[in-house]
Formats: C-alpha cells, structure tokens, sequence
C-alpha cells in the first residue's frame, strides 16, 4: 500500500465515530473596559459561531480529509442536540444519534475577545446510567459497513463500558483506535492502538526521567492490554510511536501555533482514515503529524482538506 492515499481511495473508506458528542459554542466580541461590579473584562458579543464538537468534531475531521465518517452517540432532547443534528446535516456526516431525555447534550461555550479565549463555560450533566448501552444493536449493524472504528472519549460517561464493542469490532477484523481518557485503560484492551497525550499517558503509567523510562513503560502499558501501538502525542516534541518493532519518532512540524483546541482530534481521526485506507501505523503516523501541524494553525475547533494535507 502507498503511503499516500488516493483521493479516490480515501473517498472509499469508511470510519465508525464511537463517543462523546458536543456542541462548541462561540461568542466573539470586543472588549473596551473592565466591569466596575468585580475585576473582570466586559466582552461586547458582536458574533455568535457553533461547531461541531468531541466526537461529532472527530467525524468531520475524517469527512474533511476525503474519507466518509458515521457518528454513533448519544444527546439528550434538547436545543443544542437539535442544533448538532443540523450540523452533521450540513457537513454531511451519517450519524446515529440515540436520544436521552435524563441526558444534558454538551455544550462548551467560548468567550472570545481580540482572538484571545477569554472563558469557557460548560454545560453538562454526569449520567447515572451506560448512555451507549442502548446503541449496541446499531454498532453491530452498521459495523460491517466500516473499515475502522474509532472510539473518542471524553470522559463524559458515553464510554464507561466499551469493551463489548472493542471486541465485536476486532472480531470483525477492523482497527480499533481509543482517543482515552482518565486512569483506566483496561476497558481498551485488545484496541489495535490508543492515542494519549503526555498528560493522559502519564496519569496512567507516572512521570517518566527520560525516553528509555517511557519506552519501557509504554510498552510494558502496550503489552498488558494487547495494543498493537501506543502513539503518544509530543506537542512541540512530535509524536512517538510505541509498538511490537520498537519506537518510532517524528518531530513536529507545526511553523505557528495558534490554537491547539481540538488537535487530538484531527490527529486520531487522520491515523483512522489511514488505517482505513489500509495503511499501517508506521506509514499512517507520520500523516497524522502533519494534520495536527497544520490544524494548531487555525482558530478553534478546525479540520484538515486532502490539499492541506497532500499539496
């Protein structure tokens, strides 16, 4: 397999989008003063932007390379669930949405003044139930549709139990890629790769002193949850992957960083559209490092063209 997909193979791959779903929400104004009530900007909202978000961001991101992306989440009957519905409308990726009356959908507002980020406010609610539960049927249905599945989690309580699903997919023979979150990654075991970044991994294998220390620790990580990769995400180091043939390293390549908001998510959401694509790790890592250069470039919640990508 090239290293370089086609436009037209690219456009044939199809990626399964498991998780967390959000809407981003932004206020942009202008700020001239400070509030004589308490020692805080007053920001002037002369614009309001929303975008999709968490693993609806992730879904546009394959769909933005080329690729074709379904989303499989949960929301609640709410304005913003109806509002991200429309959204994955007009960006034109396939969703399965499951509806949660108990459920708040998130929503993170951004305050923005002179393109700086102000405040951000969340809007959220922790479920007391497994949201996803009620969606296995439909992961099972639609999974022989797709080349890989990729579950993006956030924490929220959409992927408390993914096991099951880490399995149906694997016994089907597609690549599983965990974008993961908190202290226990068991619950992946058996994905083909997870993607952490330097804080995440390290809240699940310590600080390390130096590259040996977290090579040994990654792959000693890798070993017990039957991962076929740990790629690790650098920021200004680049990216390391951790796999059976030892440790691959590229280095970043971002010229300008302008806002690293939803990077990961450019990144995972690249390497699963490569996996797709029937490309390796070793061959996909390097392509993904480039999408999350060019992504911290740009403002807010953003995704990356095949021509960005491949000029």
């Amino acid at each position: 397999m090239a290293a370089t997909p086609t436009r037209e193979r690219l456009a044939q791959a199809r990626v399964l989008v498991v998780g967390d779903a959000m809407l981003d929400r932004y206020w942009f104004g202008t700020v001239e003063r400070i509030s004589p009530e308490a020692p805080v900007p007053v920001v002037r909202v002369t614009r309001e932007e929303e975008r999709l978000g968490g693993a609806a961001n992730v879904a546009f991101n394959v769909q933005a390379l080329g690729a074709r992306a379904t989303l499989l989440t949960v929301v609640g009957s709410d304005d913003a669930a109806r509002k991200l519905r429309g959204l994955l409308e007009h960006h034109g990726v396939a969703a399965l949405l499951g509806n949660d009356p108990q459920l708040y959908t998130i929503v993170k507002l951004r305050v923005i003044g002179r393109a700086q980020q102000l405040l951000r406010v969340d809007f959220e609610n922790q479920p007391d139930h497994e949201v996803l539960q009620s969606m296995l049927a439909d992961f099972e249905r639609v999974l022989p549709e797709h080349d890989a599945v990729l579950f993006s989690d956030y924490g929220k309580g959409g992927l408390t139990h993914i096991p099951r699903m880490i399995s149906l997919a694997r016994a089907a023979g597609k690549p599983v890629l965990v974008d993961p979150k908190g202290s226990d990654y068991g619950r992946y075991a058996g994905a083909t790769v997870i993607t952490p970044n330097r804080a995440e991994l390290a809240q699940v294998i310590g600080a390390w002193s130096d590259d040996a220390q977290l090579e040994a620790r990654a792959q000693a990580l890798r070993e017990r949850l039957g991962l076929e990769g740990v790629v690790l995400t650098r920021s200004e180091e680049g990216m390391s992957l951790f796999d059976a043939a030892g440790h691959a390293q590229v280095p970043a390549q971002a010229r300008e960083v302008f806002d690293v908001t939803g990077a990961g998510d450019t990144v995972i959401a690249t390497l699963a559209a490569m996996l797709a694509c029937g490309l390796d790790l070793r061959a996909a890592m390097p392509i993904a490092n480039r999408a999350g250069a060019v992504v911290v470039g740009k403002f807010g919640t953003a995704s990356v063209s095949y021509e960005e990508l491949f000029p």
